[in-house]
């Protein structure tokens, strides 16, 4: 064969190649490897915790004394096994809200527990948290508020080195790090202040890649529009982040995200335990109850989003019981509720793998086998989203006995989908996918009986 030939089959075998790869592969966005690790945490915590603990606000004017920061009795390993034992796998400290006050002594400013009597000024919260967190298997993660009402260099462009350098001390004095929280907000009478995100995000790719970003729109993970722990019914892991920045972005937009979206940014959907993000001892009697949160799980989780719930340590720095009850029934649901699939076992749709998958077309109906007739009255559809978000919408059938009748309809899977129904009994369903955006990799299927305290 001469060489010109060689050369012409080679070119024609790539071509059939790259046809083939076009039909079977669309180009979807895809997760980053550190936004495939986020994902699956499912559940995560907030630890609001600084000098408003002890004035009872919300939002510290930058003028409280560090005086009043003495958590005597702080026990950072009792919120780290509460939230252990509560299936929590990640935990978040609020290192710096907008009050300016650094609960680890930062050599950037006084105004921090190196000057409260907290341990005579010898305390780290930030490294007893990150300490904690080792210990019992959870990841961390550092909050570290753009806004600052204390720093007096706020609002010239000095304090983006300030802050910079306030965040390579948490970048690099703590071991790994696994979620870093931008937040946009800041009140309206703020100075006028443009921050420098690029640096700041370009510092935490170079100190710890495996990180995650939360801000408004990213760039790893964006808000999910509410504080009030709902992402949207329709939720897509993808938007179009050109336009948006912190504290400039559209909720709405935000909560349901972007079919067409070329970003791969998945929402996380913050909600506090109790009413304020701080404790305040007023609350305790308005804590979430743990049936509460097993409806948010459903909401956030179950809506290919991600819970991030605050539990606020109180003046003494612990946990007080009520959150931690309400924690443990929180859990004890779930595992009530999620222990046994009724599926009749499926190598690829059953074994807890989202990486081994059956191709699905769309309206191409899938019979899920029970084995036999059985009660149940929730069900969880999760996609291989490795290869990205694929499934718009779909609607689930089950088997009365002489014909199918309809369950339930339901929009965007992504990583899971949480169904909830009244109960019914069947032997087998049959799901079909109605509209997607290629042929979906459905990566897991389960049937479940609710606890009877849901």
């Amino acid at each position: 064969m001469t060489p010109v030939c060689r050369v012409g089959l080679f070119l024609i075998s790539l071509l059939f190649e790259t046809v083939c790869q076009a039909q079977t592969s669309p180009a979807l966005p895809r997760p980053s490897a550190r936004q495939l690790a986020w994902q699956p945490l499912e559940t995560t915590a907030f630890l609001h915790f600084t000098v408003n603990t002890y004035t009872d606000k919300e939002w510290g004017d930058g003028t409280e004394s560090p005086s009043i920061f003495n958590p005597t009795k702080l026990d950072a390993r009792q919120w780290i096994k509460a939230l252990k034992d509560a299936g929590f796998k990640m935990a978040i400290i609020t290192a710096k809200h907008h009050d300016g006050f650094c609960l680890w002594p930062s050599k950037m400013t006084e105004h921090s527990v190196k000057n409260s009597p907290w341990k005579n000024g010898k305390g780290d919260v930030v490294r007893e948290v990150a300490d904690a967190c080792r210990e019992f298997g959870l990841k961390f993660g550092v909050y570290l508020s753009p806004w600052d009402r204390h720093e007096p260099r706020y609002g010239t462009a000095s304090y983006n080195d300030y802050y910079k350098s306030q965040l390579r001390e948490l970048l690099t004095n703590y071991g790994p790090i696994s979620e870093v929280w931008f937040d946009g907000a800041k009140g309206e009478n703020a100075k006028d202040m443009t921050y420098d995100f690029a640096g700041y995000w370009a510092l935490v790719r170079e100190l710890q890649p495996n990180a995650v970003m939360f801000s408004d729109a990213g760039p790893d993970v964006r808000w999910v529009g509410n504080e009030a722990g709902n992402a949207g019914e329709t939720c897509w892991s993808t938007i179009n982040t050109e336009g948006l920045a912190p504290g400039k972005a559209d909720s709405k937009y935000l909560n349901r995200g972007d079919a067409t979206g070329k970003q791969w940014v998945p929402a996380e959907t913050d909600v506090s335990i109790r009413p304020g993000w701080f404790y305040h001892a007023a609350e305790d009697a308005k804590v979430r109850s743990g049936k509460n949160l097993v409806s948010l799980y459903y909401q956030s989780v179950g809506r290919n989003s991600l819970l991030l719930l605050n539990v606020p340590p109180n003046r003494d720095g612990l946990f007080s019981e009520p959150d931690i009850a309400s924690l443990r029934e929180f859990r004890s649901i779930l595992d009530e509720t999620f222990k046994t699939n009724l599926v009749a076992k499926q190598p690829k749709l059953t074994d807890k793998q989202l990486n081994t998958f059956l191709t699905v077309s769309a309206n191409q109906p899938l019979i899920i086998e029970l084995g036999s007739e059985k009660s149940f009255d929730r069900m969880s559809i999760q996609e291989n989203i490795a290869t990205g978000q694929r499934v718009a919408s779909g609607r689930v059938e089950y088997w009365n006995g002489t014909d199918w009748q309809p369950l339930q309809t339901f929009t965007t899977v992504g990583y899971k989908r949480l169904l909830r129904f009244p109960e019914v009994k069947s032997s087998k369903l049959r799901l079909f996918i109605t509209n997607a955006n290629g042929p979906v990799q459905l990566a897991e299927v389960g049937v479940f009986k609710a606890s009877a305290r849901e």
